[in-house]
């Protein structure tokens, strides 16, 4: 069945925003008090520069998830490409429901790794499948690697 560039930026957007959605759920009530708390290392970027950078990764993830949904379905390992990254988007939000909605900083570290792990992991399938798609999906990697070393740091100071 032949779907509408349209609709397939709808179905690559819904998986994302749902992520996005369940992040601001968990993390916005945390931030003013249990956060603000916390202490963090010298490196840690100022609260307003999460929401744009988060914004335009989750961005560059729509459009890299469009394109390879619309490769044929035929196309060898956009299947799996397609699994790895709806996998990767609900660890991206259970690591937010981790670290803001539980407040369990150290299991968010190994939530983070697994994320990274599974970054890298639709990089690799996405570039099976669409080679701008996978590019597009780099800066998530750098940024996530970033969050883990971050989220370890607030862990041992706390």
């Amino acid at each position: 069945m032949m779907r509408s560039k349209w609709t397939l930026l709808v179905l690559a957007a819904i998986p994302v925003v749902a992520a996005s959605l369940i992040g601001n759920a968990a993390t916005m009530p945390a931030i003013p008090v249990w956060y603000a708390g916390l202490n963090k290392p010298w490196f840690n970027p100022p609260n307003w520069l999460f929401g744009p950078a988060w914004t335009s990764l989750y961005a560059l993830m729509i459009w890299a998830f469009w394109r390879v949904l619309q490769a044929p379905a035929e196309t060898p390992y956009r299947r799996a490409a397609i699994i790895i990254f709806l996998v990767h988007m609900a660890v991206n939000a259970l690591w937010s429901v981790t670290f803001f909605g539980m407040k369990q900083i150290g299991l968010a570290v190994g939530v983070s790794t697994l994320l990274e792990m599974l970054v890298i992991a639709t990089i690799f399938a996405f570039n099976r499948v669409d080679k701008i798609a996978a590019i597009a999906v780099v800066p998530t990697a750098f940024w996530v690697a970033f969050a883990t070393v971050l989220n370890a740091a607030v862990w041992q100071l706390n």
